[in-house]
């Protein structure tokens, strides 16, 4: 039997808010719509933060709502505080990620707030999401930004990610996400960093992590995150995206070409290769102005695709 790994589509939200052209928010819901279809099973369609700061972003709650009528779609979206989660919950989102950058630089720069006020504003948001009735309790997760290194600090110590995590646990979170934001990490990091936060805050606190292909080592660092055990990776749809506030981040893991590495090892997706190219068409038409990556789409399929159940 096929091991299952969840592909957790960020174009959406990642992809859009790195990128000046603001997507039509109908095509936004075609996009979701398509990928969905694709057999993608979890999406994050959006930032609950200020339009004034992410335009891109403004027309979240209507986005997440549509997606959120999609049956059996998880719809994943990012909130940097209180009131962001509140309004994700009123939209319906079944998941929501909380930004915390482990450089404290970086947090002050994406989030205007250090990590002791990050770690209170945290907590009201767990109260909150506690207080609802049980049914209507999206996941909270903690995105542990600049895990691996910083554009502005540097390196960012181990001992530091483990502790903040540690205390996020026991603050209350759902769970944890190792995010490489800077595109800085290596597959040894992935590998002793997952070790050490399963080792102090339990191994169903870590199942997945948001990768950039920066330097080049996006696939590398996903595949040494499932051989580990790690069931969840984030990508983008034609790698779009990146961190608006963190210089020289840019470009996500290419969904395309991750599926495509993952069924070709036998992996289980739950994705259709050719239905997700079709998606790719169609994002490329609502944004003619930006350029869209991907080693799998420009080649092509090889003769032969799908490969049979590796032995």
């Amino acid at each position: 039997m096929k091991k299952s790994i969840l592909i957790s589509e960020v174009g959406p939200r990642d992809g859009l808010q790195s990128i000046k052209t603001i997507m039509p928010t109908e095509a936004k819901k075609r996009w979701i719509k398509a990928q969905f279809e694709a057999g993608c099973r979890e999406i994050e369609v959006g930032s609950f933060v200020p339009a004034t700061l992410l335009p891109q972003m403004a027309d979240t709650a209507e986005v997440t709502r549509y997606a959120a009528s999609l049956d059996g779609l998880e719809v994943a979206v990012l909130a940097p505080n209180l009131h962001g989660v509140k309004a994700a919950c009123e939209a319906g989102a079944d998941k929501i990620s909380i930004p915390f950058s482990m450089s404290e630089s970086h947090s002050i720069k994406n989030v205007r707030k250090t990590h002791e006020q990050m770690l209170e504003e945290i907590s009201r948001c767990v109260g909150h999401v506690q207080s609802l009735e049980q049914s209507q309790r999206p996941t909270l997760e903690i995105g542990l930004s600049t895990a691996f290194g910083c554009t502005i600090e540097g390196e960012v110590p181990q001992a530091r990610v483990v502790s903040l995590a540690e205390k996020v646990v026991d603050i209350g979170v759902d769970e944890v996400g190792l995010s490489d934001t800077t595109g800085v990490g290596n597959p040894n990091q992935i590998k002793q960093l997952a070790y050490a936060i399963w080792t102090h805050c339990g191994r169903d606190k870590l199942n997945g992590v948001h990768l950039h292909n920066t330097r080049g080592q996006g696939l590398a660092n996903a595949l040494m995150a499932i051989e580990i055990g790690m069931t969840t990776l984030d990508s983008s749809l034609g790698g779009i995206g990146g961190c608006p506030f963190a210089p020289g981040a840019s470009v996500n893991i290419v969904t395309e070409d991750l599926v495509f590495l993952l069924e070709s090892m036998g992996y289980d997706t739950g994705i259709d290769v050719d239905k997700l190219m079709a998606v790719r068409t169609l994002v490329q038409e609502a944004l003619p102005e930006e350029p869209l990556y991907g080693y799998t789409p420009d080649a092509g399929l090889p003769k032969g695709w799908p490969y049979q159940e590796c032995a």
